[in-house]
Formats: C-alpha cells, sequence, structure tokens
C-alpha cells in the first residue's frame, strides 16, 4: 500500500483527501439536517407509520435477492467461460456484451414494457429483476473476468488431469476462489438493485408491490412537498445498503482491486 514517510506529505495528502470528500459529504449533511427540519424525530417516524411500510422493505429485498442471484450465476459463468475456456470468437461476444454498457435505462423502458406485457409479467417481481440483471451483467463480467483472468491456468489442468469435468471446475475450483469477487458483486448489485426507481415505478403496478425508492411519493403533494420527510424517507432507505456496505468494505475493496488489475 501506498505510504506517505514525511510530514509535509501527509498534510498534503490529508487535504487532498479532504477536499475530495467535500463535494459528497455537503449532500449527505444538507439531507441529514433537512430531515430533522420542523417535526425533527417526527418526520422519521412519519415515515415508519406509512402504511405497508415493511412490506416495501420486504418487495426490495425480493427484487435485490433475485437480482443477485442470477447476475451472480451468470456473471460468473460468462467470466469463467471469456477466461478459462476455449469457445471460438469469444472475444467477439465479449465485446458485443460490453456494448450492451452503452444503452443506457431510460431508452429501454419501452421496450421492456412492450416484451413484459407480451410475456404476461407486467406487475410482478420478474418484470423488474430480469432488466436490472440484463442491465448489469455486461458491467459485473467486464470487472470479474480480470480476477479471473489472474487465477492461475495450472489450477484448472491439474483439476482436469484429475478426471474433472467443466462444471466440475466450475463450483470447486473457481467458485472458492472468486469469494473476494463475489462480495464484491454482491454489494454492487444491492446497491443498485436497493436504489432503483424507475423500473419498479413502471412496471410494478399493483400498490402492494411498491418499494423503498418509492417511499418519498407518500409525501409529495400536488402544489408543494412536505420536503423534510421525504429527505428523510431518502435517509430510512439508504440505512440498509450503507450497512452492507461497511460490513463488506474490506471484501468489497479486494475484490474491487483484483478485478481492476487487468
Amino acid at each position: 500500500m501506498f505510504e506517505t514517510r514525511s510530514i509535509r506529505s501527509r498534510v498534503l495528502l490529508q487535504i487532498i483527501v479532504t477536499v475530495a470528500v467535500l463535494p459528497f459529504l455537503i449532500p449527505i449533511y444538507a439531507m441529514l439536517s433537512r430531515s430533522f427540519s420542523g417535526a425533527g424525530w417526527g418526520n422519521y417516524l412519519a415515515v415508519i407509520q406509512v402504511p405497508g411500510f415493511a412490506r416495501f422493505f420486504l418487495n426490495t429485498a425480493i427484487v435485490a435477492g433475485g437480482s443477485i442471484i442470477i447476475i451472480y450465476l451468470a456473471t460468473m459463468a460468462a467470466a469463467f467461460g471469456f477466461s478459462k475456456l476455449r469457445v471460438r470468437r469469444k472475444e467477439v461476444y465479449f465485446w458485443m456484451m460490453m456494448a450492451a454498457l452503452t444503452l443506457p435505462e431510460v431508452v429501454l423502458i419501452a421496450p421492456l414494457y412492450a416484451t413484459a406485457v407480451r410475456l404476461g409479467m407486467l406487475g410482478t417481481f420478474w418484470s423488474v429483476i430480469l432488466p436490472i440483471a440484463a442491465l448489469q451483467i455486461p458491467f459485473t463480467v467486464l470487472i470479474t473476468r480480470g480476477y479471473v483472468d489472474g487465477i492461475p491456468d495450472t489450477l484448472f489442468e491439474a483439476a482436469r488431469l484429475d478426471g474433472a469435468s467443466t462444471w466440475r471446475m466450475f463450483w470447486s475450483v473457481l467458485v472458492p476462489l472468486a469469494r473476494p469477487m463475489a462480495v464484491a458483486l454482491i454489494v454492487l448489485v444491492l446497491i443498485n438493485a436497493w436504489n432503483s426507481y424507475l423500473l419498479p415505478k413502471v412496471f410494478l403496478t399493483n400498490e402492494d408491490m411498491g418499494v423503498v425508492t418509492l417511499l418519498p411519493e407518500f409525501f409529495r403533494r400536488q402544489y408543494n412537498d412536505d420536503t423534510p420527510k421525504i429527505l428523510a424517507a431518502a435517509v430510512i432507505t439508504a440505512i440498509p445498503t450503507i450497512v452492507a456496505y461497511v460490513l463488506l468494505q474490506k471484501q468489497f475493496e479486494r475484490g474491487m482491486a483484483a478485478g481492476a488489475i487487468k
């Protein structure tokens, strides 16, 4: 790890880090301070008393959990194939997948909506889980392939000599060695799925299937908004992802750093 020895360099580094962090801390401070204006803790109590409050978190957990499972399995399988298997024109397929990174979510809403209606998935969690997974898999494959490339080929060759099948090598060699990257994927997908707003807003037509990002909608009015309660709802919504990141921070940083070595 990079280490500064002189006092001058440490002070300079601390100033640089502080200046870099300020643009992120100022909005957070403003959100927290404004969420207590007026009724104070009563703003948070009003959010908790929203009808079906616990259901919002349960629905979000379902969406996030389903997205994590699909993305993890698809990402690991794709990274294994692109990195370690001999597949004809696999680089062509890889860059075709990377081209999907250029497609913004908003542009895909109309075709996704038409597809959900045709398949009878509109108003179900699958209409949100599958698009979230499809939109994130190209990026997760990109970073995971770099991690898998760093695993020595000799391990897979030794497993092959011992009679292991491709499926066995995937589950017994790759999956255990890729645990740091798995944690990184879980954190990334959890944050993105938990904070998803547009897809649930469009596809979850049943009021009982609302997610936490829709909680602020209860405090929006025709002519004016109850801003403190909206910000209180935003704070409550962010707590689970913050806790998850703090608990898994070391593993997340290790996985991301290893995936970026390439």
